[in-house]
C-alpha cells in the first residue's frame, strides 16, 4: 500500500534521503513514517507545510488534498 506520504514525495520526484536532509533526519526515520512504524508529530506539520497540504490529508482523515485555509484564532483579553 502507498502511503500519503510516499505519494506526496514522489509527486515531486523526490527520494526519501532528500526528504530527510529537508527535515534533518535520517533517512531510516523518515522511511519509518511512510511505512508507518512512527507516527510524526512536529515532523507531520512540518510535512504538511511542505507538501502545501494538510495534517488531516497525510493521515486520511480527508481526501481533500488542498490545505485548509489559516484560521485567525483571537486571544482571550
Amino acid at each position: 500500500m502507498r502511503t500519503r506520504l510516499k505519494e506526496l514525495r514522489e509527486d515531486k520526484d523526490l527520494l526519501q534521503k532528500d526528504i530527510a536532509k529537508i527535515l534533518n533526519m535520517s533517512q531510516r526515520g523518515y522511511s519509518h513514517y511512510e511505512n508507518d512504524v512512527n507516527i510524526p508529530n512536529d515532523i507531520l506539520i512540518k510535512l504538511a507545510h511542505f507538501y502545501k497540504t494538510s495534517t488531516d490529508y497525510i493521515l486520511y482523515l480527508t481526501d481533500e488534498r488542498k490545505p485548509y485555509p489559516k484560521s485567525i484564532v483571537k486571544e482571550e483579553e
